[in-house]
């Protein structure tokens, strides 16, 4: 029997196996292996990883491809316009992520700004002395501006744990069209980058890596932030300009610098393993049981579809 859908990873809870019950034969094969290349002729379905892109290449070597599923939202990993023209479904994950990747950007900026990886390290060390009045003091978040690029429901979702902290969330105005966001707690300003920049003592980043979004923030754009900002990205590496905020970290303009996404991972600048006021976290934006369960789901019902 052929495969009709070709997956690089088992995904969480039952809905692979489930789809490959429904349209066999489902095989697993690691991307890029042997056994992945062998199949994806025959390959009606594919299922990939954010990690894993595909090109053109792959495209015409599928000739019987009807559809791309990939387990995350974002889709900057896939030839989306080249699908299009030839009729191949792109199937992602929207929505069902929402709170879980909010809650993790929340983790990270309560983490870096009362440096709660650097207290836990002390403590495991055996060298915590005690309680001291100067000890790995962090900066207050109460009555203070929370910049958020990206307005859809990630960014939203963020603004509401920020303005449950008491700051005041702003958003990008990405259209340049003015006007508010109605966050659900409340409204706030859509502001030009630049405007936005120069209030946020947190930077928080939820808009997907496209032609206009990548290297947004570079130096430039860094620097216009005040002193001390803290910056979070649970967003794309490809934003943010790495060695640029590595400096600014080292030279201590900025504050600190929470990630869970990097440019080119997993593969990582080596830099950010030495970079002071730094957490850094493997991808976990989505990684809650129920979230990869539904994610899983909301997939494999896509393909299903398309496949007919």
């Amino acid at each position: 029997m052929s495969t009709r859908i070709l997956s690089t990873s088992p995904l969480v809870g039952p809905a692979l196996a489930e789809l490959g019950a429904r349209f066999p034969e489902l095989r697993l094969a690691s991307f890029r292996s042997p056994e992945w290349n062998a199949a994806l002729p025959g390959a009606e379905a594919l299922v990939v990883m954010l990690s894993e892109p595909i090109t053109e290449a792959d495209l015409d070597a599928a000739p019987k491809l009807k559809a791309i599923g990939t387990y995350s939202v974002g889709v900057n990993h896939l030839p989306v316009k080249a699908c299009q023209a030839r009729g191949i479904a792109v199937v992602n994950t929207p929505g069902v992520l929402t709170d879980a990747t909010a809650d993790i950007a929340l983790a990270l900026l309560m983490a870096v700004t009362r440096r709660v990886a650097e207290g836990e390290a002390l403590v495991r060390s055996g060298q915590w002395q005690g309680w001291a009045p100067d000890q790995l003091l962090g900066p207050a978040l109460a009555g203070k501006v929370c910049g958020i690029l990206g307005s859809g429901p990630i960014g939203q979702a963020f603004a509401r744990r920020a303005w449950a902290l008491g700051m005041t969330p702003m958003f990008w105005d990405r259209e340049g069209h003015g006007g508010v966001v109605a966050f659900g707690a409340g409204k706030a300003p859509r502001l030009p980058l630049p405007g936005l920049l120069s209030r946020s003592a947190v930077l928080s980043l939820h808009c997907p890596l496209t032609d206009q979004t990548r290297g947004m923030l570079d130096r430039a754009a860094l620097e216009q932030l005040p002193q001390g900002a803290v910056i979070i990205n649970t967003a794309r590496g490809g934003i943010m300009d790495e060695n640029a905020a590595i400096d600014l970290l080292e030279s201590g303009r900025l504050g600190g610098v929470g990630l869970d996404v990097y440019e080119g991972e997993p593969r990582l600048n080596p830099r950010w393993l030495q970079a002071p006021r730094t957490v850094l976290l493997p991808h976990l934006g989505s990684a809650t049981t129920e979230t990869r369960e539904a994610m899983a789901r909301l997939l494999c019902d896509g393909l299903a579809s398309a496949l007919g």
